[in-house]
């Protein structure tokens, strides 16, 4: 006979931005819909618990969402037995210690990505769940877009025959404070908090090239401050002490070279803050966060360039959209799915820890390639 249980989760920074409007939302959803359907028929109900710093903004998020349990003191939720699942949705300074602390205690840990500051941190936070026993995580949240779907699903029909070069850009306009209030909160601009663009950033393009574009063997990077001061959340002056504009070559496995631009300071005039293009030798595709657009070898037109007059082919009316054929699904909470079946019934869960130091590993090497100007090559990384 199925049967129904709970699992307590604390959610650490339940007060954030991504703490309310992406991961409790999530929990949420998966409780109020009676629970996750695990493979033998349970239900497996999750009971969040609130964690923060400010009591007053902690009680009011929690009585706004029912009356959900909350705290400001983070041992005692770790020693609290009905807490199986520790969260981290804080700033990613010292998030490391608090994961291995939370291990320490017993409980399985999920954490915002990167996992840590340094790839040493990140190592050792990953080799801490596996000395506890405990399942460890890290939310991977954009390979569950659209868009990017439909892009993963074009590699797996073999669309593109031979890659010959993908092309990913990111980036949006951040308000430095003085003329609008910044739309990413002022800790992302302080290194000692954890911030910075790489470090932020390429944890994503890390997972989504692995997953997606295909593994990455080596890094040349080049990054800057583009905006150099800003205002924090209390309007105060504050000198930014990290990059917030990124520009990298990748090597892939077999050869193909990837460019990746990121920015923190830059306006957008494409289809979306991300896209990805991709070449190959039999067709080309174009993806947004939710669309999907290719271009057949049969399909290709022939441009004509000429100096004496404007180019005047419909260059975007050349391209086919993919249509929608799955349903859609919130990353967060695609990514909260997999974790809890991970820990219930030792599913499968892509987003180890490990993988997670890759990300790290990633951003190390950008810095140092910039320091040093030279490629760097990534090694393979075990326990």
């Amino acid at each position: 006979m199925a049967a129904t249980r709970t699992i307590g989760v604390a959610i650490d920074g339940a007060t954030g931005r991504l703490g309310t409007t992406q991961h409790l939302r999530a929990l949420l959803a998966i409780r109020d819909e009676g629970g996750l359907a695990l493979a033998n028929g349970d239900r497996l109900v999750p009971q969040p618990t609130l964690l923060g710093r400010d009591a007053e903004k902690v009680a009011a998020l929690a009585a706004a969402r029912g009356g959900l349990d909350w705290s400001t003191d983070r041992d005692a939720c770790l020693a609290d037995p009905a807490i199986e699942i520790y969260f981290d949705a804080t700033p990613t300074g010292g998030r490391a210690k608090r994961g291995a602390a939370a291990f320490a205690a017993g409980k399985h840990v999920y954490v915002e990505k990167p996992v840590a500051e340094t790839l040493d941190e990140a190592i050792a936070f990953a080799r801490a769940g596996a000395r506890a026993g405990r399942k460890g995580g890290v939310v991977q949240d954009k390979v569950f877009l659209p868009g990017l779907r439909k892009l993963n699903k074009l590699y797996e029909a073999g669309f593109f025959g031979r890659v010959t070069s993908v092309k990913l850009d990111f980036g949006w306009w951040v308000f430095d404070g003085e003329l609008y209030p910044s739309q990413r909160v002022s800790w992302n601009y302080r290194k000692a908090a954890g911030g910075g663009l790489i470090l932020d950033m390429f944890a994503h393009w890390r997972y989504v090239f692995d997953q997606v574009l295909g593994p990455i063997k080596s890094v040349s990077c080049r990054h800057m401050t583009a905006q150099p001061r800003r205002r924090d959340e209390a309007g105060r002056a504050f000198d930014v002490d990290v990059d917030d504009h990124a520009f990298a070559m990748l090597e892939l496995e077999g050869g193909v070279l990837a460019q990746v631009s990121s920015s923190w300071a830059t306006r957008v005039k494409r289809d979306d803050l991300l896209q990805i293009q991709v070449d190959g030798s039999a067709g080309s595709a174009v993806c947004g966060q939710h669309r999907c657009f290719i271009q057949p070898l049969v399909a290709t037109p022939k441009p004509l360039f000429g100096p004496d007059f404007p180019a005047n082919m419909p260059y975007h009316e050349q391209w086919q959209e993919v249509p929608d054929m799955e349903p859609q699904q919130n990353g967060y909470r695609a990514g909260w799915e997999l974790f809890l079946r991970h820990v219930a019934e030792d599913a499968p869960f892509p987003g180890t820890l490990l993988e997670g130091a890759k990300a790290v590993q990633l951003a190390e090497a950008c810095y140092r390639s910039d320091a040093e100007r030279r490629w760097i090559d990534l090694p393979p990384l075990a326990l």
